[in-house]
């Protein structure tokens, strides 16, 4: 057996094919494995100098072949892998086609994909089992294909990635061959083959990164000292952290800078170790696992004040700020900052995610910004002077932060409530709460989140409501005015209005006190409610940034003409809202088909499957028709919430308008 470390153009350049057994499965990785595979690529074209990135393993075994054919090798393990790979880089090649590229197309086609001047199956780098064999064929003749398999629905995630993200194809075939790195192990022909499989895939539990840390800290450790120091260091780690350790490591090496993926983590800390002995990597280790426990869990933590303030970043569910907060930590209990200090920076760190979240600004990048973020601060700074907060907030500011304009507009028509979303909306209810200063504490935790318009709307409601009851409660019923909060919730359940009002009556919450004074709940009381809600949320999560920026005021859609609409790395000319709702739905519909379905769940009465269902239709490409009697505005609430619910970022949406 021979096991190298070794890039992946070695692996498939030459004149070469790898056979996937017939015992093997056939190809089985799914959206989430293309997804990770995706960023990871994204994040290596966008870096400055794109570093080595660790895939996994391939084992192989050669095989006997006749003279004149090629070199072949059973691919025994990381077939997942090596197809995955296959299938992009035919995405990339299609897509310089498309583009005219006949240099990259030839390259691809003739270095990596193919044999060029074999025939038969020997033409095919790459043997899929016979379930996926004539698909894949297919996909690399760039031939059109009648059947829906894995495969071909993983060329058409590719493809839809390359064309939204507009991203240089070229950079891309250059990451793939020369960024992306495996462990090529290359058994002996005498090695029984399904033996090996067997091996590789037996039942059990598999070793985890941190595991094979463990073992990498203790074989440095001399044997005489071993057992002392593992009940002193190692177990207490391990008992602290369970399951939570390989991520904890994850997050202790980012702390220094670099932003450390799941498969790298092995490989990070042991060159680490490597630097020196490896007692005090074990200690520092041990030092910080303290933080992180307390980080995951707040109850651990002494200071009620510091407590507080890390079950708030909590609930905002943004553990990629944990390498920062565990630099902070320390920089804490080695009081080389003070409390008060070390609370500002989770409300900065607060204000920032909250008002990102609100507006939906895509969190791809968030990783990249917080392992970076405390070198960046800490850069130049005396921490003890009391300008770390400053330079956290200067630092900040240039991260996507929204201004009061955007943050205002938003808040007006997101989605408050609902699946990741309720937890932070709860939190944003309290502190609204929290901010009319009760002279006697109000009890939070028992109160729940109460929608003034119910979720089931009864025959009151609908009469009530008006005409167009159903689109005043397909945007407005998780909106910010239509929540509150109340122990009452289920006895309130879908009453009518004036029966609410009587039980929010008898509420001590300030909150509540809104309701006293109202005879109706329409739609223009629950948008007069956002908007008052609105202004004080603006006045407890305050604008850090340059303030002399402030005066762009919320945009008005009234009256406004559309002529161009940005979506997903596309442009298109538009002439009416109307245009910007089809081809928005329309661009969701063909990058995230399954998405698509939740939005037609979220908003049956704007969207389905029966024409007779609405007043004013189109239809979309894939037979869906969408209600289009509504205004400006209501059409770009759709446009917003349709977008949140698809998992995309609304910096992928933009319309350009002009005034008659």
């Amino acid at each position: 057996m021979q096991a190298s470390e070794t890039k992946l153009q070695q692996i498939i350049e030459g004149t070469k094919q790898y056979v996937v057994p017939l015992f093997q499965r056939p190809y089985s990785w799914k959206k989430s494995e293309w997804q990770i595979l995706w960023d990871d690529l994204i994040e290596l074209c966008e870096a400055e100098t794109p570093r080595t990135h660790f895939m996994g393993s391939i084992v192989t075994i050669p095989t006997n072949s006749i003279p004149e054919g090629v070199s072949k090798y059973l691919l025994i393990d990381g077939q997942q892998r090596l197809t995955t790979i296959f299938i992009l880089l035919c995405a990339v090649r299609d897509h310089a086609k498309y583009g005219e590229d006949e240099e990259l197309v030839a390259e691809i086609n003739n270095t990596i994909l193919v044999n060029p001047y074999k025939k038969g199956l020997d033409y095919y780098k790459l043997q899929p089992t016979q379930v996926d064999r004539e698909v894949f064929h297919k996909l690399i003749r760039n031939e059109e294909q009648v059947q829906s398999v894995e495969i071909l629905e993983c060329y058409n995630f590719f493809s839809k990635k390359i064309k939204q993200f507009r991203i240089d194809i070229y950079k891309v075939q250059k990451v793939i061959c020369n960024n992306l790195s495996i462990v090529s192990v290359v058994l002996s022909p005498d090695d029984d083959p399904y033996l090996v499989f067997e091996s590789l895939n037996a039942k059990g539990r598999a070793l985890t990164q941190a595991d094979l840390i463990r073992n990498y800290f203790f074989m440095r450790i001399h044997i005489d000292k071993q057992d002392l120091i593992y009940e002193r260091y190692w177990q207490p780690i391990q008992d602290l952290l369970s399951d939570n350790l390989t991520e904890f490591i994850r997050h202790y090496l980012t702390k220094y800078g670099i932003d450390v993926k799941q498969s790298e983590i092995y490989f990070q800390i042991k060159e680490r170790i490597n630097q020196g002995d490896a007692l005090p990597h074990l200690q520092d280790l041990h030092k910080f696992a303290n933080y992180y426990s307390r980080l995951l869990n707040p109850e651990r933590e002494d200071n009620l004040k510091i407590r507080k303030y890390l079950n708030r970043i909590n609930r905002l569910e943004v553990a990629t700020v944990y390498p920062f907060l565990l630099n902070c930590y320390d920089e804490w209990l080695q009081n080389r900052i003070t409390e008060d200090e070390f609370v500002d920076i989770f409300r900065v760190l607060e204000n920032f995610i909250l008002r990102r979240f609100v507006c939906n600004i895509q969190t791809r990048g968030l990783n990249r910004i917080f392992a970076l973020l405390y070198s960046q601060v800490a850069k130049d700074t005396d921490i003890a002077s009391g300008s770390f907060v400053d330079r956290l907030k200067i630092i900040l500011q240039t991260k996507d932060y929204p201004k009061d304009s955007e943050f205002k507009e938003r808040l007006l028509d997101v989605k408050l409530y609902g699946s990741n979303r309720t937890e932070k909306a709860k939190l944003i209810l309290e502190s609204l709460e929290e901010s009319f200063k009760h002279k006697e504490k109000v009890e939070l935790n028992n109160l729940s989140i109460e929608h003034v318009m119910p979720q089931t709307l009864s025959n009151w409601w609908k009469t009530h409501l008006g005409e167009d009851w159903a689109i005043t409660y397909d945007l407005l019923v998780h909106t910010l005015g239509n929540l509150t909060l109340t122990a009452y919730n289920s006895e309130l359940s879908n009453s009518d209005f004036l029966t609410k009002r009587s039980e929010f009556q008898k509420s001590h919450l300030e909150l509540n006190r809104y309701f006293y004074e109202q005879d109706s709940w329409y739609r223009k009381d629950i948008e007069c409610r956002s908007e008052y809600l609105a202004n004080l949320i603006i006045d407890i999560w305050k604008y850090f940034g340059n303030e002399s920026v402030q005066a762009v005021q919320p945009s008005s859609l009234k009256g406004s003409i559309p002529k161009l609409l940005h979506v997903f790395g596309e442009e298109h000319s538009v002439k009416s809202w109307r245009d910007v709702l089809e081809i928005t739905l329309n661009s969701i519909a063909d990058l995230e088909p399954e998405k698509f379905q939740e939005i037609m769940e979220q908003f049956p009465r704007l969207l389905g499957w029966d024409e007779k269902n609405f007043r004013s239709t189109r239809k979309l490409k894939n037979g869906v028709f969408i209600e289009t009697n509504f205004s400006a505005k209501d059409i770009s609430s759709l446009c917003h919430r349709s977008i949140e619910t698809a998992g995309l970022s609304i910096q992928d949406w933009y319309v350009e308008t002009v005034k008659p």
